[in-house]
């Protein structure tokens, strides 16, 4: 799939797996790891080339293609450093918004990819707390998970 961004801040695709699904559609964007995990630092302050590399252990050749990927899908913004030497990237108001997509992927690795009381990191809020579990809702304010939704197709 290629694909880039539009005047209006959307994104233009050549062919997309499944083009009606959102999910597939975000996939296609930025399901492979070493994105989220790119996302991921940039939400903790990663910024540099550098920090990224560190930060991942990802080789320089992938993480030039994900820096490049995300930027042009317009998660990443790529800006000249203050020094005026090397570009640094932000997450766009796009990039921000996969924060949600982020904690769900954590806390779902925090239930299910560790053993009962092995260490892991911890995401916190202001106050130092552990962020509560995320709960979808439905429109009647109700939790709402598979069982109680559906998917309208389109066509």
């Amino acid at each position: 799939m290629v694909s880039n961004s539009n005047s209006s801040g959307g994104v233009v695709a050549d062919s997309w797996t499944d083009p009606d699904c959102p999910v597939a559609r975000t996939l296609d964007l930025v399901g492979d790891r070493w994105s989220l995990l790119v996302v991921r630092d940039a939400m903790d302050g990663a910024r540099s080339f550098t920090d990224f590399q560190q930060r991942t252990g990802i080789a320089r050749n992938i993480l030039t293609d994900r820096l490049r990927r995300l930027t042009d899908r317009g998660v990443l913004d790529r800006r000249t450093a203050p020094s005026g030497r090397r570009p640094v990237y932000v997450l766009t108001p796009a990039g921000r918004d996969l924060f949600t997509v982020i904690v769900a992927l954590r806390q779902w690795g925090e239930r299910h990819a560790f053993a009962a009381g092995e260490a892991h990191s911890v995401l916190v809020d202001d106050h130092g707390l552990p962020l509560p579990p995320l709960q979808v809702m439905g429109s009647d304010g109700t939790h709402a998970d598979v069982g109680t939704t559906s998917v309208r197709k389109v066509r």
